[in-house]
């Protein structure tokens, strides 16, 4: 008789998991203490020293998509090891850089990590009891938010007291930690869709998305109606439109456009766009409220590691708010949770306008901010799980992750120039005048709010997200029909 395989500890699985998705949303917030002094590090002008963080977020976009649906054919185990192996290569190469190039290398390398957390998500509805999957669901889901909260003070505590090497060499280490862990703790799922991977449908995805993307981030630099931004955007609706009619007419598409056009999965990829919406722009204005020098009248002339800290609360209140938001989503629908953190994060935001002129002040809006987040991160997933095959399950939290990116790098194309027209002269500089920051402010509000009305529109009632009973190299059946 064959061995049976010892049953997974969830404790461990969700430990594990966990870890991995913070350590990866570690990268996000990673070079941003270092973003001021990268052109001399980098030798390096300012506009190209940006490709550093271009980079990662186009990767990512790219990638995540892919790993998911490669996650459900292959192994969503084998996919995270995957994706952790990038992040501690890139790691490495970053610590060992001293021009651009290789830096541009190393932080598309660990962009392509960025499917961790929807592989994760789908490795927990594979291997935990019913019982405990709301909550390790919704803490890994929050663990996007909850990571790039508290690298940040990590970051600029290493990057002022250390050489900005030493920022890429402790990523790498704990790259290498959780990798470990992962092996030696996460089991592989059994449940596999099988099938052949769509080539075509990922190069058109993947160029639709680089000159979607790539227009976004570069607008501001190149300018918003030159010939080349204005190129980019044409063919990302040319090329995104061709691949959707294409995935719509071959039998083993890399995303299901007619799944993801179903009532809740579509509202909630919308609603979630709108969320990594408001989520960035919380990010963008309190660092600068915080350093811009107390002269100006409302900066607060703080130092790069007292944003960090500043910031930091928000992540830990977004993972204490998992919990929360699993229960409010088994007793009450995640619809009513989703709606309950759109509520709170406008909130949040309104309070901004208003209370801006001492830092308790903004370590109180980050963390109402961040217990909006966290409630309404750890929702859709389960939106997302119940109305989608197990089969696509990693494919779907996939597509899920990226409209979060898409609409944070939305929100910070809209900031950057919100703030680059509503200035005054400070120093002989033009610098961001405080009604630019409360427009920008007013505007996350207006993003929380509109989502809440989409979500206002999901169905009434979503049943909870069960264990599936798994037999070894059977095809789960759509639950939903």
């Amino acid at each position: 008789m064959s061995a049976v395989p010892a049953a997974p500890r969830p404790n461990a699985v969700v430990a594990a998991l966990a870890c991995a998705g913070i350590t990866v949303s570690l990268m996000q917030t990673l070079i941003i203490p270092l973003v001021p002094q990268l052109p001399a590090l980098l030798h390096a002008t300012p506009s190209d020293a940006t490709w550093a963080i271009t980079a990662t977020l186009l990767a990512g976009a790219i990638a995540t998509p892919m790993i998911g649906r490669l996650g459900d054919m292959y192994g969503k185990r084998r996919m995270l090891l995957l994706s952790l192996s990038m992040l501690v290569i890139g790691s490495i190469i970053g610590a060992l850089s001293d021009s651009l190039t290789p830096m541009i290398v190393a932080r598309t390398l660990q962009g392509l990590s960025a499917g961790v957390i929807p592989l994760g998500i789908s490795i927990m509805r594979d291997e935990l009891p019913s019982d405990r999957l709301g909550t390790s669901i919704a803490l890994m889901s929050a663990s996007l938010g909850i990571g790039s909260a508290l690298g940040l003070p990590a970051a600029a505590l290493i990057a002022e007291y250390t050489n900005w090497h030493v920022l890429f060499w402790t990523a790498a280490a704990a790259g290498a930690l959780v990798l470990g862990v992962v092996v030696a703790l996460v089991p592989e799922s059994s449940v596999r869709s099988g099938g052949r991977f769509d080539v075509l449908g990922a190069v058109g995805l993947s160029v639709g998305l680089f000159c979607l993307l790539l227009a976004i981030s570069k607008g501001a630099d190149w300018g918003w109606g030159s010939g080349l931004t204005d190129s980019l955007f044409a063919a990302a609706v040319l090329v995104l439109v061709l691949w959707g009619w294409y995935e719509l007419r071959t039998k083993q598409p890399l995303v299901d456009l007619r799944t993801t056009a179903r009532r809740q999965v579509l509202l909630t990829n919308i609603a979630s766009a709108v969320f990594g919406f408001a989520m960035f722009a919380m990010s963008l204005v309190l660092p600068q409220l915080l350093q811009l020098p107390k002269a100006t009248g409302y900066g607060l002339g703080r130092s790069m590691l007292a944003v960090g800290l500043v910031l930091a609360p928000s992540g830990l209140v977004m993972m204490a708010t998992a919990p929360l938001s699993a229960k409010i989503s088994r007793t009450r629908g995640p619809k009513v949770t989703l709606m309950l953190g759109a509520v709170i994060v406008a909130l949040g935001y309104g309070l901004g306008i208003v209370m801006m002129s001492e830092v308790w002040q903004l370590v109180v809006i980050a963390a109402v901010i961040g217990a909006g987040i966290g409630l309404a991160y750890g929702a859709m997933p389960g939106l997302i799980m119940a109305a989608v095959p197990v089969s696509e399950t990693a494919a779907a939290n996939s597509l899920n992750t990226l409209m979060r990116s898409i609409g944070t790098s939305v929100s910070s194309a809209v900031a950057g120039l919100v703030l680059a027209q509503v200035t005054i002269s400070f120093g002989g500089f033009q610098v961001p005048s405080q009604n630019g920051f409360r427009l920008i402010l007013a505007i996350g509000c207006g993003a929380s709010l509109l989502a809440l009305v989409i979500a206002a529109f999901l169905p009434k009632h979503t049943p909870p997200v069960v264990q599936p009973a798994v037999v070894p190299g059977a095809l789960e059946a759509d639950p939903v029909g």
